[in-house]
This record gives structure tokens, sequence and C-alpha cells, in this order.
């Protein structure tokens, strides 16, 4: 509100506001400094080792195949942590229970499979993954560039990890 006050012989306008409220900013205990942050958190830094004789590592693919610790794999592959073998499916739609059977089967057991589907990603019917799923083994279904990453990467955490690939077809290498 406003209020008109007389000062002798002249008016002074004053405003006034309609409701007088204190803010406060919330008072905190610590304030984290850079150089507490620093203490607090430390970085990590873990590289992929190449030469590692116990480690399968992806090192490229093509729309033939991989070439994994050196060797060249034709088609469609099964990498198993001490393995790799062919794997008997042509395209996303052949993958089914039966052809998913090794990633189970195996002692120690798999943690996680990550299956390349090939150019992109596709959708496969839940009841066939239910076979992993049932067994406590994690399934991430990706292109197959990003499922070779994710490979390579759960393996150098030294995760017990398993990969079904499917080369791209020739035409997506380039898109």
């Amino acid at each position: 509100m406003a209020a008109l006050r007389s000062l002798g012989s002249t008016l002074v306008w004053r405003a006034r506001p309609a409701f007088t409220r204190s803010f406060r900013q919330p008072q905190r205990n610590h304030r984290l400094t850079p150089s507490d942050d620093e203490l607090l958190q430390k970085t990590t830094l873990h590289h992929l080792e190449r030469e590692s004789p116990n480690i399968i590592f992806i090192e490229n693919y093509t729309n033939y195949g991989f070439f994994i610790n050196g060797n060249t794999v034709v088609g469609p592959c099964a990498i198993l942590p001490q393995a790799i073998l062919q794997w008997n499916v042509g395209t996303y739609k052949d993958i089914i229970p039966e052809s998913l059977t090794l990633f189970y089967m195996l002692e120690p057991k798999i943690e996680i499979v990550v299956l390349g589907t090939g150019a992109k990603v596709e959708r496969l019917d839940p009841d066939i993954l239910k076979c992993l799923q049932q067994r406590g083994i994690a399934v991430e279904i990706q292109s197959t560039p990003n499922a070779c990453a994710t490979f390579n990467f759960l393996v150098s955490e030294r995760r017990v990890t398993a990969a079904g690939l499917i080369p791209p077809p020739p035409a997506a290498m380039f898109e």
C-alpha cells in the first residue's frame, strides 16, 4: 500500500510493501569448496588391456564378420568368456530360445549377454528373452556397433559377459 504523509508544507508519497516478510537464504552447515570436492570424489582411470591373454576384445566389425583378438570371425558369432563360436542365426528373426541356450549352460555363470541385432536395434519378443532372465542373466539388446562397444566395456570391468553378434548388412556400413 501507499501512504500520503505530510512533512511540513510538502506532501511526501511513500510506498510501503503490501506485506512485510523476511526471506532468508537457507543456512548450510558446510559448503564444499573445490578442494573438498577433489578430496571426496577421487577419479579412477581404467584402460583396456589389449594384450591381456585372459580377456577377449572386439577390435573391429565389417558386414562379413568381426576381428576379435587378432582373429577374423566370419558371420554371426557368440563370444563367451573363454571361447568364440559360430552362432547359427542369420538375422534377429532367427533368435529363438534354443539359440540362446549356450549362454546359460556354461560355468562360470554369465552375468550379462549383449545381443547385437545388426545395423539397428531390433525388438525381440519378450518371451524369447525370458529363458535368460529367469536364470538371472541380464540381457542388453543393441545395434551391433553399440553392442561391440558395450561388450568391450563390460569385459574391461572384469564382468562375466557374453555376446551374440550379427554383422550389419553392407548397405548399413556407410549410412
